[in-house]
């Protein structure tokens, strides 16, 4: 199970992250968001964390020559794409809203994975709601859920939707953009003993 911390905005809580076993971390690029980080600051934290922890940039509506030079100036190992964002070159998960189309993603061989998260006008992933898990179930391309995922609920969203990976932000924060690092452990745990 691929578990991932996103919205990792400072050195100790990635280093929480690594150590409480995390597969990968997560580094917001879009302005907007209350969890953004700077390049530079993403790649000081990616420094720091163990090479075998996949960082993961996340991207809004950019063009693939921004996420190429944000990704090579940080190390990305891969790359999260929301809305009309594209890249070349890196590891592609596209992230879509549970309920979008996902047929031109599920054939698109330059993706690797989808990733799943909760429907909202307002936000691009991060908004603590869950979803009806049942749904993915059974698609053909990696799939990745998050939205409203913590320890109480991931065994149960991965026994229903049978994920590649989960991915959680909101749920595991003191504030936005700050996690709280005993959350954060009891999460991945639940999630790798699924």
């Amino acid at each position: 199970m691929m578990v991932k911390i996103c919205g990792i905005t400072n050195v100790e809580d990635a280093m929480a992250a690594a150590e409480a076993g995390a597969s990968a971390i997560g580094f917001n690029f879009y302005r907007e968001s209350p969890r953004y980080i700077s390049p530079t600051g993403a790649a000081v934290i990616a420094e720091k964390i163990p090479g075998k922890i996949w960082k993961v940039g996340v991207f809004v509506d950019e063009s693939p020559e921004f996420v190429a030079k944000i990704a090579l100036q940080v190390g990305l190992d891969v790359a999260q794409l929301y809305g009309c964002a594209d890249a070349r070159g890196i590891r592609i998960w596209r992230a879509c809203r549970a309920n979008e189309s996902l047929a031109t993603y599920i054939v698109d061989d330059a993706v690797e994975a989808i990733l799943l998260d909760t429907p909202s006008e307002e936000f691009y992933g991060g908004t603590g709601l869950t979803f009806d898990w049942s749904k993915v179930k059974g698609l053909s391309k990696k799939i990745v859920i998050a939205g409203g995922l913590d320890a109480d609920n991931v065994q149960r969203a991965i026994q229903e939707a049978k994920p590649w990976g989960v991915d959680a932000c909101s749920r595991l924060e003191k504030s936005p953009g700050l996690k709280d690092h005993e959350k954060m452990k009891q999460f991945v745990q639940a999630a790798l003993r699924s």
